[in-house]
């Protein structure tokens, strides 16, 4: 089991808490109140830096409920955090676009991230033919 080092910027938001069993994602939460503007974007604070073991990096993604209880989309989808994001001052923030007027108060569950390895290195090797059934084009499972 890797240890991860952790820095908390507030002594008032709940510490990370991995649920074994439950489920592999973590939950992350506001740490500071944020008031958004339908069409505002905004960096919203998480609270925390880590130093994530070598060979790995965190998948952001936000919680199913976010989009339903704040009326928040992540803009980048999936944020992903490598391992050189890991000073002092590089706490975590999701970048959201809000939809409509909202409050998110501090210690909300607005997103979730899990540790994953880094992609292996590859080697890409042109051919003119991957000699495969074509499917039937982009959208298909290739059954008619």
């Amino acid at each position: 089991m890797p240890n991860i080092r952790i820095k908390y910027f507030s002594d008032e938001i709940e510490r990370l808490e991995y649920i074994d069993g439950k489920s592999d994602w973590i939950d992350l939460r506001a740490s500071e109140d944020v008031e958004l503007k339908a069409g505002e974007f905004r960096l919203i604070p998480l609270g925390i830096a880590m130093e994530l073991p070598e060979g790995y990096e965190a998948h952001l993604v936000p919680r199913s409920s976010s989009f339903k209880n704040y009326g928040i989309l992540q803009t980048n989808s999936c944020g992903v955090i490598d391992g050189s994001y890991c000073g002092d001052e590089d706490m975590w923030r999701m970048p959201v676009y809000a939809t409509r007027d909202t409050l998110i108060r501090k210690n909300d569950r607005i997103c979730q991230f899990r540790i994953m390895e880094n992609q292996p290195k590859v080697v890409f090797e042109e051919v003119e033919s991957l000699e495969n059934e074509s499917r039937g084009g982009f959208g298909s499972t290739g059954r008619q």
